[in-house]
């Protein structure tokens, strides 16, 4: 046999296997890190993060990656501006070589940045306005922006960051990028804020053509776990940002979003469900609304308004109309505090956070269960007072109009100043006691109105210092219910089952009321009906404290010549009034002592009361 001896291939036949060798053998190599001094990292970055501004301090070692991309990573490490004011500190950063500046990186011994990335760092902003520690840096990456592609980083990217300062935000993750091949950026973060999660896209943006003071488009959402914010227009920097474009801002709940801005609002706490959209435009603290619309839970209005948000509060201006409002929601606060009883406070603070000068109108509103027509209002609040106008408002084919003033007061600003006016003007009566849900006792057109002045820092208060005067009269009407003729006729008594019956009727030519308020307490100056065959008159008083009324009601026949009609005491809580007969030669006592025996049968005046004596 012939023996078996190893033939060497040619060198040309092994070069592909020693090339694939060599490859994989510097990919795995590329691709390692290499430990290098923290010194030398420091140098090759020195110099890109000196053109922004930027010094970079490292306390961690170093490394280095060649593959896929050359990538410089240190720990421990410390951004901080030309002073020496920390921007950053703490975590890794990797710092990744711009493909397109590599020869020039090669060299001239340093690293061109491509993209940055920093994980588990502390951000520090500003604390308050004299601290400008980012304005330097900010502006040198304006002017590098406006060289093109390779005048900044591509992308920069945080991982599970806190910010510090003015905002304070935790578990940031942010993610901008602007490739070279494109002239827009975007940026998505997603962060807690006030212990919210929160999300944030910004996309379309230029930002060498807003650096160069021209005009980018972008376009922003927002949405946390109570609202949303979403915008889209143009942006430009001339004295300042400003923004102009369409924009929708919804929140389930305004005190609580405002009160985490730091901020407050007048009337703040009628805004629980509140959504804006429209157009804007924006000017230092100035946001301009052309076009706006408001939903303040079912209501939805539309018209036109600014905000300034200054420095010490908000101001707001809005002219809007509606087709239709429902005001119960928007008194629910008002209503709650009446429900809470005498010591309820009226403090004003709540609800004078800011300024407002609001003009509205509707074509038909309701109040509860009352209906109202063309309805023009507005709301001035300024220097923590608060004026409500209903400037016009139809009623039941009448019309309405009221003012209510209310301001701390000089002598002690614990104090609410209450001033309210108010007019009534042919009205239907007996349409707005069925609406009100009461019995139609009084049927006709009604007029009047009232001046009321108080001061005090709580329901009871106001109620024990009321005084003012109000007048009512009412035309060409009915007392339904009660037949007062045969109430004379019976010298005071009431037909059996005629009250339960409600078949009496009194038409009557005219009924006067005024009462004078002072420390809580009303005195009835005239209370008169007159009727073609008789006369009916009140006098006497009522606290509005105790909710009581002591009064004398007299009933006289017009006829000649006919005797005097029946004498009768009111006296009692508005709710249980009991009414009594007098006698004839019973002595006319003054309204302050009359006392009243409530006995039974059915009540005779007013509808409500539950005792009456023949």
């Amino acid at each position: 046999m012939s023996p078996h001896r190893p033939i060497p291939a040619p060198l040309s036949a092994r070069w592909p296997t020693l090339a694939a060798t060599a490859l994989a053998l510097g990919c795995i190599a590329g691709a390692m890190p290499w430990s290098i001094g923290t010194d030398t990292a420091l140098r090759l970055v020195a110099a890109d993060l000196d053109a922004y501004g930027v010094a970079l301090a490292a306390s961690g070692p170093a490394s280095v990656r060649l593959l896929p991309l050359p990538r410089l990573d240190l720990r421990g490490v410390r951004f901080s501006e030309a002073a020496g004011l920390p921007l950053a500190e703490g975590g890794r950063l990797s710092l990744v070589l711009d493909p397109l500046t590599l020869p020039r990186a090669l060299l001239g011994g340093r690293i061109g940045i491509g993209s940055l990335s920093l994980d588990d760092a502390r951000l520090h902003l500003p604390e308050g306005a004299d601290d400008a520690r980012w304005a330097g840096p900010l502006r040198r990456l304006a002017e590098r922006s406006r060289a093109g592609w390779g005048g900044h980083p591509h992308r920069v990217v945080l991982h599970r960051a806190a910010l510090d300062g003015r905002v304070v935000l935790r578990d940031l993750d942010l993610d901008i990028a602007w490739p070279a091949w494109r002239a827009a950026a975007e940026a998505q973060a997603s962060f807690t804020w006030e212990g919210e999660a929160v999300r944030l896209a910004l996309t379309d943006l230029h930002p060498a053509d807003l650096a160069s003071g021209g005009l980018s488009p972008f376009s922003a959402r927002l949405a946390w776990g109570a609202g949303s914010l979403s915008a889209d227009g143009q942006a430009r920097f001339a004295d300042g940002l400003r923004l102009a474009g369409e924009g929708r801002l919804e929140t389930r709940a305004l005190p609580r979003l405002l009160a985490a801005l730091g901020r407050d609002a007048a009337l703040l706490p009628f805004a629980r469900s509140f959504a804006l959209e429209g157009r804007f435009e924006t000017e230092g603290p100035a946001v301009m609304l052309p076009r706006l619309r408001v939903s303040l839970g079912q209501n939805v209005l539309d018209g036109a308004g600014a905000v300034n948000i200054g420095a010490a509060r908000t101001a707001v201006q809005a002219t809007l109309a509606a087709e239709s409002l429902d005001l119960g929601p928007l008194v629910a606060p008002v209503a709650e505090a009446l429900e809470g009883g005498a010591g309820a406070p009226v403090a004003l603070a709540p609800y004078t956070g800011g300024d407002l000068d609001l003009r509205l109108s509707a074509a038909a509103a309701r109040l509860g269960p009352v209906a109202l027509e063309d309805v023009a209002a507005s709301v001035l609040v300024r220097d923590g007072a608060m004026e409500l106008a209903l400037n016009r408002a139809g009623l039941q084919g009448g019309t309405l109009k009221g003012r209510v003033a209310l301001a701390p007061a000089e002598a002690d600003p614990a104090e609410t100043e209450l001033k309210a006016q108010g007019a009534l003007d042919r009205a239907d009566l007996g349409a707005l006691l069925a609406d009100l849900g009461a019995p139609r006792w009084m049927q006709g057109q009604g007029q009047g109105h009232l001046a009321l002045e108080s001061r005090g820092r709580d329901l009871a208060a106001l109620m024990a210092r009321l005084s003012g005067r109000a007048a009512v009269s009412v035309d060409r009407g009915t007392l339904v219910g009660l037949d007062l003729a045969d109430v004379i006729q019976r010298n005071g008594g009431v037909a059996a089952g005629a009250l339960a019956r409600r078949n009496g009727r009194t038409p009557f030519e005219r009924v006067n009321l005024s009462v004078r308020f002072a420390d809580g307490a009303g005195e009835i100056g005239e209370a008169t009906l007159q009727a073609q065959t008789l006369t009916a008159a009140l006098r006497g008083g009522f606290s509005l404290s105790d909710r009581s009324l002591r009064a004398r009601a007299e009933l006289s026949p017009r006829a000649a010549g006919a005797r005097p009609g029946p004498l009768f005491d009111l006296a009692g809580p508005w709710d249980d009034l009991a009414v009594r007969a007098l006698r004839s030669d019973e002595p006319d006592l003054p309204a302050g002592t009359l006392a009243a025996e409530p006995l039974a049968g059915p009540a005779l005046l007013p509808a409500r009361a539950r005792a009456y004596a023949p």
